[in-house]
């Protein structure tokens, strides 16, 4: 059994933990409410992008274009190369946030069997995959803290780029979305190239199709290729930000979760060695009562063994 130094060293570090637990947590909820805010501030233009795409996909509906999947090109042609968006944690210690993510990049890369390209956020990540002989696209070396709307512009000009130049067919995101405050999932989502039936809104679809053909009051200026281009690009740069902000929440939510069941824990642990602690230091001084008391009835023997000399 452990004397009472040892557990009140043991005592002395649980609740150190638990210091930093606690504070931890209070950090993770700060970043939560921040990145909570993020998304809703994001979610009119968003919409507004959709909505605008919508409406020119449902004036021109014959028109190919390069980022969506209506080209005759892109119809007679398999994919050949996809680049993959993985969203992970710069660090550790948000529950099962990183692995779950992860676990599920690798499943859908070896289902899919396509060539790839892999374009890693998160430091965590990229040494995780790195060390499992998977090739990350050299030169993409992005923290997955406090994402701006100018880091998702660039993560988007980098796959845009790879897609125009036809070095990839297809951008897939990985990314985790939370759904409350207890449930993650992790989402796949191919975005490039967009899907033209998924732009055109049901309300659109039930109305008279010759009201909406090249249109003589309906022009776009200075062509409606490249107005869609602008705005896909806008598209893919919000998809992009709302992907890292839906990451981050995602991370320090479970981070939040996870330092809230250590402080439990340790206040458990501690609650357990106090009793220890007073039971170790009850026999103690039951020992030394124990002693004394028996010492003392030694030299009562001691003296009357001197009184009967």
């Amino acid at each position: 059994m452990a004397n009472t130094k040892e557990i009140q060293n043991r005592i002395k570090s649980v609740q150190d933990t638990m210091k930093i637990t606690k504070a931890m947590y209070m950090m993770s909820s700060i970043k939560l409410r921040k990145a909570k805010q993020k998304l809703e501030n994001t979610l009119p233009y968003f919409d507004t992008l959709q909505e605008q795409l919508s409406d020119i996909m449902f004036h021109y509906p014959n028109m190919e274009h390069l980022y969506f999947d209506n080209r005759q090109k892109d119809k007679e042609e398999t994919v050949k190369r996809t680049a993959y968006v993985l969203i992970t944690g710069d660090k550790g210690l948000a529950g099962a946030y990183n692995h779950n993510v992860l676990k599920e990049s690798m499943k859908v890369i070896e289902e899919r069997g396509e060539p790839y390209r892999l374009l890693v956020v998160g430091m965590l990540g990229r040494h995780f995959l790195r060390a499992r002989g998977y090739q990350l696209e050299h030169g993409f070396h992005y923290s997955a803290n406090n994402p701006s709307i100018h880091r998702a512009r660039v993560i988007a000009e980098w796959i845009m780029e790879l897609y125009k130049d036809e070095e990839v067919d297809k951008v897939c995101v990985i990314f985790t979305q939370m759904k409350n405050s207890i449930v993650s999932e992790v989402r796949v989502e191919d975005i490039l190239p967009l899907k033209t039936s998924e732009f055109i809104a049901e309300e659109y679809k039930e109305k008279n199709m010759d009201d909406r053909i090249d249109n003589d009051w309906y022009r776009i200026y200075p062509s409606p290729k490249r107005a869609l281009e602008k705005l896909v690009n806008n598209y893919v740069t919000g998809f992009m930000y709302g992907a890292l902000v839906e990451g981050s929440a995602s991370e320090e939510n479970a981070r939040m979760m996870s330092m809230k069941s250590a402080t439990d824990n340790a206040q458990a642990m501690l609650s357990e060695l106090s009793i220890e602690y007073n039971r170790v230091r009850q026999a103690a001084i039951t020992q030394e009562i124990t002693e004394v008391i028996g010492g003392a009835k030694a030299l009562r023997n001691k003296k009357k063994k001197k009184q009967k000399r």
